[in-house]
């Protein structure tokens, strides 16, 4: 995914509100960590146009990357819809991860069919600390599934979720980042250069920023 187009789908997530930017005010987040941005992609099933852009986006990741793949996973509940619209474009089947198996029925974790061995991509909605999204890829592993690697419409990008994914030995790319988000934001004027730096700076120590 070329910067260019991480930046496209950046601006259109700005657009349409899926993303705030508040560096004079941070949200909390439920873990504590106060954030100058909040990210709210399921957004982005309410706008068809948006949403086709995040799906022709992620065909074209997988395509490149993951040619070989033969299911795709989506990651409840917000990895779901956009999972089944590239399935789609794909031509493949689509199965989905709960975060943890039903209390009832079958019990099961992974709803869909999957055998073992199937070379399989996770999509995600948002990466933060990655630790979510690195459960539902091993629960692909442990159904059977190779989990060729985990993608994402946006990551904040922290050092810390880079290091979780390359320790377990699964590839996380995104179509749009931090990176790109800030510089949408101040070709837009959403931010002024000033604000920039600050969430720039935020990103490199998110628990103890605004402490």
């Amino acid at each position: 995914m070329t910067n260019t187009n991480s930046k496209k789908i950046a601006g259109s997530l700005l657009s349409i509100g899926a993303v705030h930017l508040r560096p004079d005010q941070p949200f909390t987040w439920t873990s504590g960590i106060k954030s100058p941005i909040y990210c709210d992609n399921r957004i982005t099933m309410s706008h068809p146009q948006v949403r086709r852009e995040i799906a022709q986006a992620f065909a074209e990741l997988i395509r490149e990357r993951y040619p070989q793949a033969e299911v795709v996973a989506g990651t409840a509940t917000a990895g779901i819809p956009h999972a089944a619209w590239v399935a789609e474009l794909l031509d493949l089947p689509m199965i989905y991860v709960r975060d943890k198996a039903k209390g009832h029925g079958r019990q099961n974790q992974i709803e869909g069919a999957l055998s073992a061995g199937q070379k399989v991509v996770v999509i995600e909605d948002l990466i933060s600390t990655g630790g979510s999204s690195l459960k539902a890829a091993q629960a692909v592993q442990a159904e059977g599934g190779e989990v060729l690697g985990v993608v994402a419409i946006f990551s904040y990008q922290f050092p810390d979720a880079e290091a979780l994914f390359a320790d377990a030995g699964i590839p996380c790319t995104t179509i749009s980042n931090y990176t790109a988000l800030l510089e949408a934001a101040t070709e837009q004027g959403v931010i002024t250069s000033e604000q920039e730096k600050i969430l720039g700076e935020w990103r490199k120590s998110p628990r103890t920023f605004f402490e």
